[in-house]
């Protein structure tokens, strides 16, 4: 039996995947803080037991409904408290969600994510709409994820007999850093509706961004907080900072490729069965620090067929771009719905 031994007495051994709730903060700071080459080793191989470290989840984030949120988050282009130009759109109509899941299903794509700039769900025809692009494009074979915003376990209930896969609710940072970057909603919310999602069959996908302004121990306290969440998310995504001008953020500095990989790391090792998405912010990242990240366990992107992920505020390595990198690096674009026969439940 292979084991290794982690820094400040922390053990792990790598015939079976270590799943707990109760990490504290010293612990994750000794994995973050490791020298950087042994914790991507270290990660790689916790990678490397619990997923097929040859294939990668290509997902694309069709915004259904663009700008004009209530919401204050200090990040966001969507927001109406600030100037972005990002300009207000209706709800996108049904066929025109489903001409742009064809294509990025013809392009490999195996999870489309519905995107609305909303405060909530509410149960009105346009959630009625939204209800029949999910079971339409779940009907096309691909992954449904949505994220909506809060949601009550009714509309959990409605959105899960309708087929979705998976709902996105981000929880951001720190529960003490959240409160400088959005007051228009509290932390409590946020893990509110991850718990209703939990209510149901539906998969829960939540992590946060790097890059706002936190510190290394708010890193380490949002991947804290999704870890108490039983069983743990089945995907958790990294985003790095897309500063948008008219932002308060707009003028954050950069992040260190090395803090970006620390973080997919330490993410992949607390999270040993999850999905680690590395999402918004990828496209300012070289070839070669994108295939660090997947060696550190990353196992899914976000494409696109335009230059934007979300909005113009945001950009997306393209389709192409990625298939040539994929094929590069010699990883295979998963298929959708991929039964995970080796999990043991949390």
């Amino acid at each position: 039996m292979v084991s290794y031994h982690w820094p400040r007495g922390l053990y792990l051994s790598m015939n079976s995947a270590l799943i707990r709730h109760d990490w504290s903060l010293p612990e994750l700071r000794a994995i973050h803080d490791m020298p950087v080459l042994d914790l991507v080793f270290q990660a790689a191989a916790v990678h490397r037991v619990n997923h097929d470290p040859l294939e990668m989840q290509v997902c694309k984030l069709i915004s259904i409904k663009t700008g004009a949120c209530p919401e204050d988050c200090a990040y966001c282009a969507q927001s109406s408290r600030y100037t972005t130009g990002v300009a207000p759109e209706r709800l996108m109509e049904k066929e025109k969600v489903i001409e742009i899941a064809a294509r990025a299903k013809a392009s490999g794509v195996s999870r489309v994510c519905l995107g609305a700039a909303w405060r909530e769900v509410k149960d009105n025809v346009q959630f009625d709409r939204v209800l029949d692009m999910v079971k339409d494009v779940t009907d096309m074979g691909m992954e449904v994820c949505c994220t909506l915003g809060m949601l009550t376990e009714d509309q959990a209930r409605k959105l899960e007999h309708a087929g979705l896969h998976a709902y996105n609710h981000n929880v951001d940072s720190s529960a003490e850093f959240y409160e400088t970057i959005i007051t228009s909603r509290r932390y409590e919310d946020r893990l509110n509706t991850l718990q209703t999602v939990r209510k149901t069959s539906v998969t829960v996908c939540s992590g946060g961004i790097i890059g706002l302004g936190e510190t290394v121990d708010d890193r380490m306290k949002m991947l804290q907080t999704l870890a108490q969440i039983r069983p743990h998310p089945e995907s958790v995504p990294i985003n790095i900072l897309s500063k948008v001008p008219g932002t308060p953020l707009g003028e954050n500095l950069d992040v260190p490729i090395w803090d970006v990989v620390r973080m997919i790391a330490t993410a992949r090792i607390v999270f040993p069965r999850s999905d680690i998405r590395l999402t918004a912010g990828r496209a300012r990242l070289e070839e070669t620090e994108q295939a660090l990240c997947f060696l550190a366990g990353a196992n899914s992107i976000f494409s696109s067929e335009t230059e934007f992920m979300l909005t113009k505020a945001v950009p997306s390595p393209s389709y192409d771009a990625d298939a040539e990198l994929l094929k590069t690096l010699g990883l295979r674009m998963r298929e959708p719905f991929k039964p995970r026969d080796t999990v043991v439940a949390a």
